[in-house]
């Protein structure tokens, strides 16, 4: 059997150090914020190369906060428009609707991206964000984004929950006004349950969200704002740190999977997408696309080769966003009906890669 993704493989080689952060930190007896936290904060910010990092109980969490502080800074009203990814996963957008603003989406273009094109049609004189993702760790058009986000004053913010190492310091990419980080444990720098973060180079925004994580108090038992509690966890913040050092490496094995799978994947059937080796694409998953793909994804199984979808309900076809996502969106839909998500675990050995390419390619 190969795994989609074997987290206890994964996660065992960072225990015996961590048990020692965690001894320390029990012993200390600070688990909520202090130290471990402001230690991977500063880590994690001098790693993505941003000058500030706020930690934070999720990437949804991280996304909503940055609205609600710009909110709160009157950049955004209430009811303003944030243009947004039609293919992506719905954490992408309710922390949209959840923060009092209407998400307004784009198709993506063949990349899977957003690209700015799309985004200049659907601008209106009520639109104030552009919010694009990173997908599947690849890093979206930055330069376009950004020039078109200072054409039109708006402000950008990036969710990067995919894109660990494809965003970092010294990549000389445009940056966002704020950038959003999941932690979640299946991505590329995963924790042990849930925590995200928010970089930024604006003190005042980094400010204003860490104040609205902690009831919104600048001092404690005196809440300035209607904060929340949304605080990245400090055992969550220990393991991370003790992980960072070996995301590149990481990421590194699974660039080298994907050229493979661009290298060996064969089939008439399969729509592979173009490999990218230039640090652009941290693969946090190698998606194949086939009109054929229910059948192709039993089939693998069938060969004990697990697999996932990513995301097989688009966004505007979701309950919870009905009314609120408006718009016909005919390639996403082909998209949610063709995409399939192969086995990009870093921990695979190449003769798992090679029967996974075997695999697809006797389909």
């Amino acid at each position: 059997m190969i795994p989609f993704l074997d987290l206890n493989r994964l996660n065992s080689r960072y225990l015996p150090a961590f048990h020692r952060r965690l001894d320390a930190l029990v012993r200390g007896g600070r688990l909520i914020l202090g130290e471990a936290v402001e230690e991977f904060e500063r880590r994690w910010a001098d790693y993505s190369g941003y000058s500030f990092a706020v930690g934070t109980a999720s990437g949804f969490s991280a996304l909503q906060l940055v609205l609600e502080a710009w909110k709160l800074s009157g950049k955004v009203r209430e009811g303003d428009e944030a243009v947004v990814p039609a293919h992506t996963y719905v954490a992408t957008i309710l922390p949209v609707v959840r923060a009092g603003l209407k998400p307004v989406a784009v198709e993506p273009e063949p990349d899977l991206n957003m690209h700015p094109e799309a985004v200049e049609r659907v601008l209106t004189s009520r639109t104030r964000v552009i919010i694009p993702v990173h997908l599947y760790g690849r890093r979206a058009p930055m330069e376009a984004l950004a020039r078109l986000a200072r054409r039109h004053g708006l402000l950008l913010l990036d969710d990067a929950a995919q894109a660990h190492g494809a965003i970092r310091k010294g990549d000389g990419i445009a940056r966002a006004h704020a950038t959003a980080w999941s932690f979640y444990p299946t991505k590329n720098l995963g924790a042990l349950g849930d925590g995200g973060a928010v970089t930024t180079d604006d003190e005042e925004l980094a400010r204003l969200v860490a104040v609205l994580r902690h009831y919104g108090q600048e001092e404690r038992y005196n809440s300035r704002y209607p904060g929340t509690n949304a605080r990245l966890d400090a055992l969550q913040a220990a393991f991370l740190s003790e992980k960072l050092p070996d995301l590149d490496r990481l990421n590194a094995r699974r660039v080298a999977i994907a050229r493979r799978y661009a290298e060996g994947i064969r089939h008439p059937l399969v729509r592979i997408p173009p490999f990218e080796g230039d640090g652009s694409h941290v693969y946090h998953q190698f998606v194949i696309c086939s009109p054929r793909r229910d059948a192709l994804r039993a089939y693998l199984a069938d060969k004990g080769i697990a697999t996932l979808i990513h995301y097989p309900v688009p966004p505007h076809r979701q309950q919870a966003l009905q009314g609120i996502l408006e718009g016909e969106f005919p390639v996403t839909e082909r998209i949610a009906r063709e995409i399939l998500s192969l086995p990009a675990d870093p921990l695979m050995s190449d003769e798992e890669v090679e029967t996974v390419i075997s695999a697809v390619n006797a389909f």
